[in-house]
């Protein structure tokens, strides 16, 4: 009896083994790809005549933005309150380059707001990135995907920055669109009423898009209760000359789903526009831009962070920035009387082209939408003087990218703030603000300790900024190195010390001299983000998305460890598996329940193998697509991926975890015993 008690005893481990090693923690849920519907919208609506064929064979690419905030006490690891399919996932669908990110206060993060210009991208890539196809980089993000090498000016680039600029005589198709899950939103930016009386007065006449051509580009970053938010550009409009002038760069949007069940139209949409909270200068007011980055929910209503234009970038005429357009060949010289013009007569910015480059100082920003729609606003930051007093360099620039209640229901919005560093230059710092008074009218900005930005050649950053902040008033955000130092991603606890870097925390995760970003950190100090896996090697390294856990360990998850994604949602199953089917490359969002927004790349018939970067061999289909990653109630032992130099461990039919494997080595030894 005891000899048979042994054998039940060990078939019991080797079977606990096997099932616990073989669970994946997250299950994949495909959220968005190509082929949803609205992103077909995206893709149905015609393109430039020149580039139609590219449009047509190019795929549009998607990524994930948010992820809506869950109830609470919710917990997918213990299976409290979890319900999957109630957390909404926003994103973007992008057909070609975006030129200069619509994410971006100011293009590619650059204080001085220079990148206007193909010379201008080409100069950063060459003095950030360090790429040795710098100059393919630059082309393409002005002259769009798909560009003709040796004849860029044919117009068959996809996107681009040139196609940015030459929309005042060739119109604009739209390159980048906002999805909430499969969806595509409209804003009040698409719309003639969205615009004000002064746009108006100074000369917009009508609206070029319609429900089938759309001129806006839009991004949305979240969804929280029965609001979404994000930034769009302005449409395309038209003038009294006819010509087709955007109103603005940039507006942040919030829109109001009201429920209506039982009726034939079960919700209704309000769209609402986020105005800069200023007061005087026309010229901002008119064609300053607003940003709208994050939210949450308060007892008075949603409150929004973001960032908005309080000045022109300029006061003098003289030292106004005037854009290098090379190689815009749209038919209309730059006149430079007229450009430093559109600030002392706003009345007339919409019929000069050269009013559409103007540049703003811009500040962190909130706006309070209460229950009756009306929307209350102001300046977060400490709103320090637009131009430096040697006027050699351009202006304050400030934003809020995120924001959370504190353990005491207060806001703490985080971001960066401009800090001007001994007289030498402005740079943009990670900070965060907290509202000194109920009614939010007045703020504290600090900036993150360790992250300062000191003057010359050698200093370790160029600008930091910090992304995401949770009710502990734990922080996460990038430090960008200087010139090609890589970009490091760190964490920072309110009032303990200086910001702790991932690369010193996890180094195994984070190996010396790679890039990382930490996007967001839920209540319970988890991390998500993304880390090369490769060194650069002069071009733009892969990079998978990770998580960290700064808190207290969550089902498998323990304390103080750092994982791949990828190996999160391994199953150690056969290779045309569904958790095998999937590469997750970025994560950017997670709520309190531990779901996780997500970009991943999706093979149709599973990965050739299950190592991290497998190929998806012909005739299958490589495609990128948005998820999210919902935690399974599962006691599962983690199971790394191989790396590419090994080989993956074949099975056939069931399989034995490592706890299987090692109690029957353990049998083996004392049988040889």
């Amino acid at each position: 009896m005891p000899h048979k008690m042994l054998k039940l005893s060990t078939l019991a481990i080797l079977i606990a083994g096997a099932s616990q090693a073989s669970a994946a923690v997250y299950t994949v849920v495909p959220v968005a790809n190509a082929d949803s519907a609205g992103v077909k919208q995206l893709a149905n609506q015609d393109y430039f005549a020149e580039a139609q064929a590219n449009a047509n064979r190019t795929p549009i690419t998607v990524s994930s933005t948010g992820i809506k905030p869950s109830a609470e006490n919710a917990n997918c690891f213990t299976g409290t309150d979890c319900v999957a399919d109630d957390y909404t996932v926003t994103g973007v669908a992008r057909r070609g380059t975006e030129g200069t990110p619509i994410a971006d206060v100011t293009p590619y993060n650059e204080n001085s707001q220079e990148v206007v210009s193909q010379y201008e991208l080409r100069r950063y890539c060459d003095n950030n990135l360090g790429y040795g196809t710098c100059d393919v980089w630059a082309e393409n993000q002005y002259f769009g995907d798909e560009y003709t090498d040796g004849n860029e000016q044919d117009g068959q680039g996809l996107g681009g920055l040139q196609k940015k600029q030459a929309a005042w005589t060739k119109g604009y198709y739209s390159n980048i669109i906002a999805l909430v899950n499969d969806q595509r939103i409209a804003t009040k930016a698409d719309e003639f009423s969205g615009y004000t009386v002064e746009q108006k007065k100074a000369g917009l006449v009508s609206i070029d898009s319609t429900d089938d051509h759309f001129t806006t580009d839009a991004i949305v970053n979240g969804v929280v209760d029965n609001y979404n938010f994000g930034t769009t550009s302005s449409a395309l409009l038209t003038n009294k000359a006819n010509a087709h002038p955007r109103a603005f760069e940039k507006r942040g949007f919030v829109n109001t789903f009201t429920l209506t069940p039982f009726t034939l139209t079960p919700f209704t949409l309000t769209p609402l526009t986020l105005l800069p909270p200023i007061s005087g200068n026309e010229l901002v007011k008119t064609m300053g831009q607003t940003m709208a980055n994050g939210a949450v929910k308060t007892a008075n209503g949603l409150l929004v962070v973001g960032s908005s234009s309080f000045s022109e970038s300029y006061t003098q005429d003289i030292k106004r920035h005037k854009p290098n357009l090379d190689n815009v060949n749209i038919g209309v010289g730059f006149d430079d009387k007229a450009y430093r013009a559109c600030v002392t007569n706003p009345i007339d910015v919409y019929n000069h082209w050269e009013c559409q480059f103007s540049t703003f100082a811009n500040e962190a920003a909130f706006w309070l939408i209460g229950s009756d729609g009306i929307i209350k606003s102001g300046s977060i930051g400490s709103n320090l003087a637009a131009v430096d007093p040697d006027h050699d360099h351009l202006s304050f620039q400030a934003s809020a990218q995120a924001v959370a209640l504190d353990t005491n229901g207060d806001p703490i919005a985080v971001g960066y703030s401009t800090a001007d560093v001994r007289d030498d230059y402005y740079a943009m710092q990670a900070a965060y603000f907290t509202a000194k008074s109920a009614d939010l009218t007045s703020w504290t900005r600090t900036l993150i300790p360790g992250l300062d930005i000191k003057p010359g050649d050698d200093r370790d950053f160029t600008y930091t900024i910090a992304n995401g902040v949770n009710s502990q008033s734990v922080i996460v955000g990038d430090a960008k190195g200087n010139g090609e130092k890589p970009q490091r991603a760190f964490i920072y606890q309110v009032d303990q010390g200086n910001a702790k870097f991932f690369d010193q925390l996890a180094p195994s995760l984070f190996f010396k001299n790679s890039n990382s970003n930490a996007a967001a950190v839920n209540d319970n100090d988890q991390v998500v983000g993304w880390v090369d896996i490769e060194a650069s090697s002069g071009k733009e390294a892969r990079h998978r998305a990770f998580t960290y856990l700064n808190g207290k360990a969550q089902g498998p998850l323990k304390a103080g460890g750092a994982w791949m994604l990828d190996d999160l949602t391994n199953d150690n199953g056969a290779a045309n598996s569904e958790a095998n089917s999937y590469r997750i490359l970025n994560a950017t969002s997670i709520n309190n329940a531990g779901v996780i927004a997500a970009t991943a790349f999706y093979c149709d018939g599973g990965y050739d193998n299950l190592s991290k970067l497998s190929p998806c061999s012909l005739p299958k289909k490589e495609v990128q697509t948005v998820v999210k990653l919902v935690p399974k109630n599962t006691d599962a032992v983690i199971q790394l991926r191989a790396k590419d130099e090994e080989q993956p461990f074949k099975r056939s039919g069931g399989s034995l975890g490592i706890l299987a494997l090692t109690a029957l080595g353990f049998i083996g030894f004392r049988r040889r015993k």
